[in-house]
């Protein structure tokens, strides 16, 4: 009986310091500083390739090494830096076996401006069938780094179009990716293409807390600090600053505040990685570059947090999960709450398909559990990428518990102890 008690105490002891620490760590002060900072006029609404996301980048990284976190394969250096592709189509063309192929049915995805290859020039041919996951097979072939030249069946030809958005995954290559859409396999081909190639440096901010037993298995928190910078010809009352103190300072307030919890707690067994993404607002390149970083079969989970400053649609106390089907994450989180005024809920907004439209979207296309958390009400959020999207419209005290139950929530998945299910990619054919 004794023995009983003593555990129970041990239990009840152990509830108490943990709710301590994280209000050492996740309280409302501390959330409006991280907030008011990110959010202010300096930051010149954090604009991609301009001197406000670079101030913003050094308060990030600076907090970060504060709070004790590692560099990212410890190469000394918070900031995760690539060159963002942009590749101007100029003209493209194919013959297969003596026979032309029509422009239109020619992507190339290269960081080459002239490119010309043929049989010999040591690119895989590949096949995309009528029994494949179109959007998996063509992922996978843009993300290795291999050449490619890539057959696709003429049953995806009303899809076939869609494919130039992987562009977006081009990042200072010298591998290049050709689909052709043509149910012809060649013997003899040549294909070209010419392109106007810029290119343009950026930066995520990223920092890790390395696994005590479990060091290869990662579970990801992350948001993206960028938003659409100042538009002196859209100023409302003088006003041309788009702060974005919601979308997504919130986010990347939330990340970092558990960054700092997680290392304070220096429990976690599996590795902890923290990202601030750049470039979500011009087209997700940040967390595109991140996401190639991880083999996705060693990624168990990703929190992606974006837009929680403002209550959802069921008031204080809630947030919802987008894609709350797919995985049992959600499920995982809300138990882990039980007993607690805090609720989880499925994204109310399907219509929408906001679970591919985060950053979240490039791993979980990749089968990992790779989730949005948010509370913005999509069909009346009244501040979104406006220059009202400031601290004041926010709700500090909510914000703040929303973070911690996050933090909570999340226990069992960094201790090991809990692995969500798999994303089924066989459902996005």
């Amino acid at each position: 009986m004794r023995k009983i008690v003593g555990l129970i105490t041990m239990l009840f002891c152990a509830s108490v310091v943990t709710a301590q620490n994280i209000d050492i760590i996740i309280n409302a002060a501390e959330v409006e500083r991280i907030e008011k900072t990110l959010s202010a006029d300096d930051m010149q609404g954090r604009r991609t390739f301009t001197p406000g996301i670079e101030k913003a980048a050094a308060f990030i990284a600076d907090e970060f090494k504060k709070s004790g976190l590692q560099t990212f394969k410890q190469n000394g250096n918070y900031l995760q830096s690539f060159n963002m592709v942009r590749a101007k189509f100029i003209s493209a063309s194919a013959n297969f076996d003596g026979n032309e192929i029509d422009t239109k049915n020619i992507i190339a995805l290269t960081c080459k401006p002239d490119l010309l290859i043929n049989e010999k020039s040591g690119y895989e041919l590949v096949r995309i069938t009528k029994a494949d996951n179109f959007n998996t097979e063509a992922r996978k072939y843009s993300s290795m780094a291999k050449n490619y030249v890539v057959l696709v069946d003429s049953s995806y030809a009303s899809n076939f179009s869609r494919l130039i958005r992987l562009k977006s995954s081009m990042f200072q290559s010298e591998n290049s990716v050709i689909f052709i859409l043509s149910q012809a396999i060649p013997s003899k081909f040549t294909i070209q293409s010419k392109h106007e190639i810029s290119t343009q440096p950026l930066s995520n901010v990223v920092g890790i807390i390395p696994g005590k037993s479990l060091p290869n298995e990662y579970v990801i928190f992350s948001g993206h600090y960028d938003h659409l910078g100042m538009d002196s010809k859209k100023a409302v009352n003088n006003d041309s600053i788009y702060n974005g103190a919601n979308d997504d300072a919130a986010g990347t307030t939330a990340v970092m505040l558990l960054a700092k919890y997680y290392r304070m707690m220096n429990n976690n067994e599996r590795t902890l990685v923290f990202a601030a993404f750049t470039a979500e607002e011009v087209g997700g390149f940040g967390a595109t570059y991140f996401s190639k970083q991880f083999n996705p079969e060693d990624v168990k989970a990703m929190f992606n947090i974006e837009m929680i400053g403002t209550e959802s649609k069921w008031g204080a106390n809630s947030a919802y999960i987008t894609g709350f089907d797919k995985t049992d994450m959600g499920t995982i989180l809300q138990k882990n709450l039980a007993g607690t005024s805090f609720n989880f809920y499925p994204d109310p907004y399907p219509d929408q398909n906001l679970f591919y439209r985060s950053d979240n979207a490039t791993l979980a296309r990749l089968g990992v559990p790779a989730h949005t958390i948010s509370t913005s009400k999509m069909d009346s959020e009244p501040n979104y990428h406006k220059v009202s999207d400031e601290i004041g419209t926010l709700n500090i005290p909510n914000m703040t518990q929303i973070i911690k139950s996050i933090a909570l929530s999340a226990r069992g998945i960094i201790s090991g102890k809990e692995t969500p299910s798999r994303v089924d990619v066989s459902a996005l054919k």
